[in-house]
């Protein structure tokens, strides 16, 4: 007989960062986990997403029924299930964490079923994949800035991203700063949505002479036509970049089909998970654009090896400290990559739940 998922469990855990954290448009000093577990035939299968104590609610009264009972390596049955039942809440925002969530761990269940790793499943293009060092918040002073950065670089993380979009006066300085710390690293900035069109396109001048290669998000990643413009300025090196706020295939169909972008971001705890993010790769080999995953760096790894079309991935600095912390089979970053083990099954983790105990939520 086939097996049947037995069990779902949904917890969700709120973590303070190591200090308050800002970007260009918002400021935050914690971080919420929602963790989904799925067991079947001894097996036990984890997924996350980082969002709301609401999205754990959710996933309890709207899509738990749906998983359980179900056959584990019918991924897509249950995928098409949740996606169709969900229709009248709307998918962006929560809907679409919920979903991914339980999509991670229905994958990390057939997976540990199978006794085999995700990249493995998937089909392994590379044994390790590039990640760039990201923090850099607007709320760090110079000091902070330097430390952080620079200490990537010592590390063998020869990438890193800054944020800006706060302060545009002081925004270049950061920058230098930044620059003079890392040396001939290469250097991002993500502004979050923080700057008009036409500040985009002057501080994106700067930025360049400042070495910079990356400028994600310098407008609202909902303003298509004003990225499509600050791509159009074609300032030499400097690729924009956006959809991390993509929570479905027909968002970034739309993102590439007006050209709006030259790096296309997705993250797989908001776009429908594995099976989200498998699509939004589809998308992006199909209009010849580079791909690169947003945070949660143990999530994507795996994708990571299996992707032609993945650039790197993000190791963001809030959402390492948790896995490290969380998760057992957490792989940090060496040499400027993540390497799976292929030893280990699924997404190659366990959930610490008597270190995590002190964070859950009720």
């Amino acid at each position: 007989m086939a097996p049947q998922i037995e069990e779902c469990q949904i917890s969700a855990f709120t973590i303070p960062t190591d200090q308050p954290e800002s970007d260009g448009t918002l400021q935050w000093d914690s971080t919420t986990l929602v963790l989904v577990e799925l067991a079947a035939a001894g097996a036990t299968g984890i997924g996350y997403t980082y969002s709301c104590p609401a999205t754990a609610t959710l996933i309890d009264e709207k899509l738990r029924s749906l998983v359980v009972g179900a056959n584990p390596m019918n991924i897509a049955a249950s995928y098409h299930a949740m996606v169709h039942h969900t229709r009248n809440l709307g998918r962006p925002g929560i809907v679409s964490m919920a979903i991914s969530a339980v999509d991670v761990a229905l994958w990390d269940l057939k997976c540990k079923l199978l006794k085999v790793s995700l990249a493995k499943l998937l089909g392994q293009v590379r044994d390790a994949v590039p990640v760039y060092g990201s923090g850099g918040f607007t709320s760090y002073s110079d000091d902070e800035l330097r430390e952080q950065t620079s200490g990537w670089v010592k590390e063998g993380i020869r990438q890193v991203k800054m944020k800006v979009g706060r302060d545009t006066c002081r925004d270049p300085h950061r920058v230098k700063i930044v620059r003079d710390a890392i040396g001939d690293a290469g250097l991002f900035v993500d502004a979050n949505g923080g700057y008009s069109r036409k500040q985009a396109v002057a501080l994106m001048h700067k930025f360049a002479d400042l070495g910079v290669t990356w400028f994600e998000e310098p407008v609202s990643s909902d303003d298509l036509e004003g990225l499509r413009l600050i791509r159009d300025a074609n300032v030499p090196n400097v690729e924009v970049t956006a959809g991390e706020y993509g929570f479905q295939p027909s968002y970034f169909r739309r993102m590439l089909e007006l050209g709006a972008v030259d790096v296309l971001q997705a993250d797989a705890t908001r776009c429908g998970g594995i099976t989200g993010f498998l699509a939004a790769a589809a998308i992006s080999d199909a209009f010849l654009i580079p791909l690169s995953s947003h945070c949660a760096p143990s999530l994507h790894m795996h994708l990571g090896c299996a992707i032609a079309g993945i650039r790197h991935l993000e190791y963001f600095h809030d959402h390492v400290r948790i896995e490290q912390k969380l998760f057992d089979g957490f792989v940090p970053a060496k040499n400027g990559k993540m390497k799976p083990s292929m030893e280990r099954f699924g997404l190659g983790l366990e959930f610490k739940s008597k270190d995590a105990e002190m964070y859950r939520r009720s």
